[in-house]
């Protein structure tokens, strides 16, 4: 990142960065498969994690070679996931003191999330940071290709006016990381989902968003 350029903006991946949600997303796909009989493994969807919903479950069903209509099984397997988080999504700890430090700190916020708008807009609301209270939300139906491709954070990046460059990422998944940098952003990755060996492209890994700190983001502010 070059460091002669002021940090500007902050974007924030959602499901394991914000919420607790990848156990949900993870139950609420099990059991779809389920109801279309065909038992599949929690630890099947961690390749596509961070990839958006229709390559998270068009991953699994490709690696069991499972006929399915992506379209229609993504529809239900959200059906099963809005019903989960209305009694057990929570933000993690940390999360409003960090976003709320940050816009403090005179910064741009940004969701950047490879979920369909449905989820994200569920996500939000339910911890009490909707849509409206962001600079900016791009959610994966704004982009063609998904992470580990870079486009969801250029087109962050680009609806907030701001450059690359100016930017830093906090994400937890292997394919987020891989595409922050490659979008040229400084990326800060929790360790929520993924193991910290998993996540060593990032430039500084934290165990959660409670321990990630303005000084993380930008140390050079």
């Amino acid at each position: 990142m070059n460091k002669q350029l002021p940090l500007r903006a902050v974007i924030f991946d959602m499901d394991g960065v914000l919420v607790d949600s990848e156990p949900l997303i993870n139950a609420a796909a099990i059991a779809m498969f389920k109801e279309k009989g065909l038992e599949v493994q929690p630890d099947d969807f961690l390749p596509f994690v961070g990839a958006g919903e229709d390559r998270y479950i068009g991953g699994v069903a490709e690696h069991y070679d499972f006929p399915l209509d992506v379209t229609e099984a993504k529809q239900r397997t959200y059906e099963i996931y809005l019903d989960l988080i209305s009694s057990r999504l929570n933000a993690f700890p940390g999360v409003f003191e960090l976003v709320h430090m940050c816009r403090a700190a005179g910064l741009l916020i940004a969701v950047a999330s490879s979920a369909d708008v449905i989820k994200v807009h569920a996500n939000l609301e339910k911890i009490g940071m909707p849509m409206t209270f962001w600079d900016a939300v791009i959610t994966g139906e704004n982009v063609h290709n998904k992470k580990p491709a870079p486009d969801i954070f250029l087109t962050t990046a680009e609806k907030l006016g701001v450059s690359a460059s100016e930017c830093v990422v906090v994400e937890d998944a292997v394919n987020g990381v891989q595409a922050a940098k490659s979008a040229g952003m400084r990326c800060i990755a929790v360790a929520t989902t993924f193991p910290a060996e998993r996540l060593t492209e990032a430039d500084v890994i934290r165990d959660n968003i409670h321990d990630v700190s303005l000084s993380d983001l930008a140390p050079y502010l």
